[in-house]
């Protein structure tokens, strides 16, 4: 599709004030323009509008927010930049820009193209294409639909000879209903044999500085804050994506000559990579895919709405992560175990069951007799309606010298992220990823939790067959493991996984906390985990992750660590169950079953009963009211202004007395205006006026080491 054939861009009709897309659905579809003179590509959805000049080579020089009018860019830059065959090239981009601090668009004329650069050719529009074939049917998921849009593709070629058969596509793509775009790059090798792909910059931008200073270190300079990136390329376990980011990088812009840091150091150039893949061999009529970036426009610096536009974000581009099925964690020594925890499943409401480790469950035994023993207990779970899955070491532990990463320093086995670990490029590593796949595709399994691999470790070994030595180690063991996830996804196998893979299948990873904290009292625990619900839910909606509820012995600890026997300590199983299904967040009830007395069977299903008729509203986003601190009230609050019930509030009272509270509850976000109806524990219904700033006052009285809740209507 060339540019005569994209309507033209009419800045008249696109001149209304966006509805705030956090709390009203966003009408107007992503759609990319032409300019009358046909010079630029625009493309918009009402929350966002990057533009580009494509004569004589194409150049974004617009990126703004329509929510706040803010411009992102002040310089024009590269498309892209990549290593091919061990040269650098620019890809796109126009120069000659004198002031690097602004840019008037009159300037764009008096630019000119890089004959050594890779020149645009022309590009192909359209709809945004699925990245995993998600298979949502049968899982209880808040959406399950996949995200819409555009993708523009802009196709570049070079007049060097060395590189006339090589064509790089630079794609974007724009999001219906919120102010996103995704990038990524790919490079198609179209000559007579194999070449080498080194570091590739998918996205190059010269923006806005956040702030300045004249003199003094620039490491503790804010960099821009309009707009929030995301990568397909994370990890190091820390499950927080800002610390598992391997691809953001922030650097001075040498060009930037009027700036105010007296040495050009300020933070303002913008280059996405991965750093540790330096070398990636391509053969002749095979294509090299890029990361995928994804850049979502902020308009504001209060830290909930911030988290609130992340979660929307994962919400429209994985909607997997919304899928939240209610699990048991079994600890189990035979067959017979397993069945009896399929029976309490069903009989209480749950909806899954996964071997948890120190199980008898073996994913990498694929001989005839074991696969035969789990599809016969995989067909006993299907019969009573529960999904079935195990738990799977691939990293922390030592197979051999030959299969194991190569440390680069030492040449030697070690090194990894803890101690030892296989490379999955090994040919134990290989067979792994291929033992999985028979054992899932062979016993009808519907659940895989995976322990590793951590492909952060780099390996130097020349020898192992899924990568050629340590510049590709990295890259080639990432490349291995998303394919096996895209494979699971593809028979709708639910995945629970270490590290930060959402974007390239993975459904839930541990919501963070200190594992040797659950050997403490159930008493430390019950406020412990609160907090770490608290603080794991800034970015992350409750889908995302799970928790951690010790029915046995675990990480050591005494009888008053544990909530084994069940039935004699159900104040505390019930407290934990609720603040957890309160939360949203699933827990892995570890142990050998669900419930030991008649009792205790009610207490579960009423807890199970209670978060299924609110399953909608729980499994929605969190507003954060105030921390567990052990001296006073505690609580949350899900919105959703889509939904008849706007709100629930879970609060807590951890004193050992009676409190009456009176606070103000922010129902912004729940799309209410005027006035609240709030009802506590859905019976006794309070009508509240609403403050001019969306608050509301409410007053609570919590027993004494107890909680209460209120719908929010």
């Amino acid at each position: 599709m060339y540019a005569q054939s994209l309507p033209v861009w009419n800045t008249a009709t696109r001149q209304d004030e966006p509805a705030d897309w956090l709390v009203k659905p966003v009408l107007e579809k992503a759609a990319i323009y032409q300019s009358a003179d046909g010079k630029n590509i625009i493309l918009y959805n009402g929350l966002l509008k990057r533009s580009f000049r494509i004569t004589p080579n194409v150049a974004c020089y617009d990126f703004i927010n329509l929510q706040n009018h803010q411009q992102l860019l002040r310089s024009v830059k590269p498309e892209a930049r990549i290593q091919v065959n061990g040269k650098s090239y620019n890809v796109g981009g126009l120069y000659g820009q004198k002031e690097n601090a602004y840019l008037v668009p009159g300037q764009l004329d008096e630019l000119k193209a890089n004959d050594s650069d890779f020149k645009f050719s022309h590009y192909q529009v359209n709809p945004i294409k699925t990245i995993i074939n998600w298979k949502s049917d049968g899982w209880w998921a808040t959406n399950k639909k996949q995200a819409t849009g555009k993708t523009i593709t802009f196709v570049y070629q070079s007049a060097h000879y060395d590189l006339k058969n090589i064509v790089v596509n630079v794609h974007y793509s724009i999001y219906d209903g919120l102010p996103l775009i995704s990038k990524w790059v790919s490079i198609q090798n179209r000559s007579t044999g194999s070449i080498t792909i080194g570091q590739v910059a998918n996205e190059i931008l010269g923006m806005v500085e956040e702030e300045t200073a004249v003199v003094g270190s620039t490491t503790q300079m804010q960099p821009p804050r309009g707009i929030y990136f995301e990568s397909n390329y994370a990890f190091n376990n820390a499950m927080r994506y800002i610390l598992s980011d391997q691809t953001t990088h922030w650097k001075a812009d040498p060009a930037y000559t009027s700036q105010v840091n007296y040495d050009y150091q300020t933070p303002c150039l913008l280059e996405v990579y991965p750093e540790r893949v330096l070398s990636v061999q391509v053969r002749q009529g095979d294509d090299f895919t890029s990361i995928q970036t994804y850049e979502l426009l902020m308009d504001s610096y209060d830290r909930e709405r911030r988290g609130l536009a992340i979660r929307k974000m994962y919400r429209t581009i994985a909607p997997w992560v919304t899928a939240n099925p209610i699990f048991m964690h079994l600890v189990s020594k035979n067959d017979d175990e397993v069945r009896a925890a399929i029976d309490q499943c069903a009989a209480t409401g749950y909806e899954a069951l996964i071997m948890s480790f120190g199980s008898q469950v073996n994913q990498e035994d694929t001989t005839i007799q074991n696969l035969k023993r789990w599809k016969a207990l995989a067909d006993y779970a299907h019969s009573k309606n529960i999904k079935i899955g195990g738990y799977s070491l691939f990293s922390s532990r030592r197979i051999s010298d030959s299969d194991d990463v190569i440390d680069p320093k030492t040449g030697k086995p070690g090194g990894a992220l803890f101690g030892n670990a296989p490379c999955y490029g090994s040919k134990w590593g290989l067979g792994y990823r291929d033992k999985i796949k028979k054992f899932y595709a062979a016993t009808g399994f519907d659940i895989w939790e995976n322990d590793g691999p951590y492909p952060g470790d780099v390996c130097a070994s020349t020898t192992h067959p899924g990568h050629k030595g340590l510049e590709d180690s990295q890259w080639q063991q990432m490349t291995i493991q998303k394919e096996l996830y895209h494979w699971l996804n593809n028979r709708g196998v639910y995945i629970n996984a270490p590290d930060w893979y959402f974007l390239d299948g993975t459904n839930k990873i541990a919501i963070g906390y200190r594992e040797v904290n659950f050997s403490l009292s159930r008493e430390q625990q019950v406020i412990l985990n609160r907090q770490n619900i608290f603080d794991g839910l800034w970015n992350e909606i409750p889908s995302m992750v799970w928790g951690f509820v010790p029915l046995t012995k675990y990480q050591g600890g005494g009888p008053e660590a544990v909530l084994e026997p069940l039935k004699d300590h159900l104040k505390d199983y019930k407290a934990l169950m609720m603040q957890y299904y309160g939360a949203g967040v699933q827990a892995c009830y570890r142990g050998p079953r669900l419930y030991d007395s008649p009792a205790t069977k009610q207490t579960v299903t009423g807890v199970i009963n209670w978060y299924k008729k609110y399953r909608d509203i729980l499994n929605s986003d969190i507003i954060h009211l105030r921390r567990a601190d052990g001296r006073d009230w505690d609580g949350i609050m899900h919105v959703n202004p889509q939904l008849p019930v706007k709100g629930l509030v879970m609060l807590y009272n951890p004193l050992k007395q009676k409190i009456t509270r009176t606070i103000k509850v922010p129902l912004y976000y729940t799309g209410l205006t005027q006035s609240a109806t709030f009802s506590e524990q859905g019976k006794t219904k309070i009508n509240v006026k609403l403050n001019r700033d969306y608050t509301a006052k409410l007053t609570f009285t919590i027993d004494a080491e107890s909680y209460t809740w209120y719908l929010v209507e």
